[in-house]
Parts: C-alpha cells; structure tokens; sequence
C-alpha cells in the first residue's frame, strides 16, 4: 500500500496528459482566444475552495490553476501542460480533453494553446535566433525548437530561405534533446556566443566543427527547461502563432498550408 501511494501522483499527472482530439471534418481548428467562457464567472473564493477539496482528497496534488468550465459544477484543473477536470467536492477526476459538440470547438485544446504561447513568452525573447523574409516583412513567424544535431532539423535549415520566400519567419529555439552538459548543448552555447549567431547555427547545421567560445552568458538551459516543460519529445518542435504545436520536419509548401489553415485563411492551390 506505502508503494501504491509513492507512485500514485506520477500516475495521476500522467492520465492528465491528454490526447488532442481529431478536428472535426471540414472544420478550421479553434484559436485559443475562442474558448468558450463559463456562463457565470467563478469567484476566487469558489475556486479556491475546489483547490482546497482537491488537496484534501490527494495532498499531492497540487493544482497550479483551477477554472470554472461551461459545464456547471465541474472545474478545470492545470499543472504545467497537464488538464484534467474535477467536481467541486473534489472527489471526482476525469482526465482527458472537454470539447464543445455544438460549436466544434476544442476547449482544452485551446486552453493548452494559451499555455504553451504563455509559456514560450516568459522566455527572454532576445533568446531567439530569427531567419526572417529580408524582401518584405514575414506574413507568419513560427517558433522552433531546434537541436544541431538532429537530421531533419538540418534538413528544415537547408531550405530556410525557401520558408522565408514563403512569408515564413522561423525562430530558432534551443532544444538539445541529449540533455544538459552534452556535446549537443554545447555546441548550441558556441553558436550562441559566435559573433555572427545566424552564421555560426548554419555552419553547425552543416555539421562543421565550431570550436568557439561557450561561456557567454547564453539562454541554452532557460530553452532546454522550457522545451521539458512543453513535453516535447523530438525536434524540430514547431509552434505555430496561435500556439498549435506541429511536431516534426514540413517542407516550406506544407507548413504554409498548416499556417493558412490555423490562420483560418484558404490555402493557395
């Protein structure tokens, strides 16, 4: 029983990562600003008080935020990227993604959006390394967790100037997916302190040899932490403008797609 009680809140905050559910046919993906609202606004002492009963029920689990939902009597509960939803006793968990049937819409979903551009945003944003259209000012600016070590990270570099003929703007983001303090994450500290950064990431890409200076002061670990708190697993990790996360390599005429479509826009034939 001491054993099933060590390992029950590693269980728990695992069934709260839910799966995105698929988009409807023929619908556009929800923006995370069109979340549906509760039809009365929760008080904090409301809320509060469903913290407290969630507490009390499971000490260990420690709620970062607690919303009212559309849905009367039960509330959302966030930790890091993990949703899950509650009654208001706090006895009961439901884990898994609350969508609007009537509207289509991707309620938690949209709330995981919110997060994950809140989260990107918290970040020093002189951090990025931006490749951007020179010609004219970019239509889309997508966020890249990057690794310089990762194929198809540098094949998504190789056609960087294609991306930005396509009005597409990329910053760069660290993700060494080895981890700290490995000949990836190093690398990422020498093209950060490389005169030239723009310069210094393609010739790593290439899989030249920097042997720079990589003890600057350099916002490599804020990234990496950043990219654990996400969830991300693999590289490149793309996160679109409203805060939709695309997983993987796309060529430049596919993630213009992806775009056009998150944008509500109808893509170009």
């Amino acid at each position: 029983m001491n054993k099933l009680r060590l390992y029950l809140p590693a269980l728990l905050l695992l069934s709260l990562v839910a799966c995105k559910p698929p988009t409807p046919p023929d619908q556009p993906p929800s923006q995370p600003a069109a979340a549906s609202e509760p039809a009365a606004p929760a008080s904090s002492a409301e809320l509060e008080a469903v913290r407290a009963a969630v507490v009390a029920n499971m000490p260990e689990l420690l709620p970062e935020h607690v919303r009212a939902t559309p849905m009367p009597g039960l509330y959302e509960i966030q930790i890091g990227m993990n949703f899950g939803y509650v009654t208001a006793d706090g006895r009961y968990l439901i884990a898994g993604d609350m969508t609007d049937l009537q509207t289509r819409k991707e309620l938690t979903e949209d709330r995981r959006r919110q997060a994950r551009i809140a989260l990107v945003e918290k970040l020093d944003q002189s951090g990025y390394i931006e490749f951007a259209p020179e010609a004219q000012p970019a239509k889309y600016t997508v966020t890249v967790f990057t690794d310089v070590d990762c194929g198809y990270c540098r094949m998504l570099h190789r056609q960087i100037a294609e991306y930005n003929a396509r009005g597409i703007a990329v910053r760069y983001l660290f993700f060494p997916r080895a981890g700290a303090d490995t000949p990836s994450f190093y690398k990422a500290e020498e093209v950060w302190c490389s005169a030239d950064r723009k310069a210094a990431l393609t010739q790593a890409k290439s899989g030249a040899d920097l042997k720079g200076d990589k003890s600057c002061d350099n916002p490599v670990m804020a990234q990496l932490q950043a990219a654990a708190a996400l969830g991300l697993r693999g590289t490149p990790s793309i996160l679109l403008p409203n805060g939709e996360l695309v997983p993987g390599y796309r060529p430049p005429d596919d993630l213009l797609a992806v775009l056009q479509k998150a944008a509500g826009e109808t893509p170009a034939s």
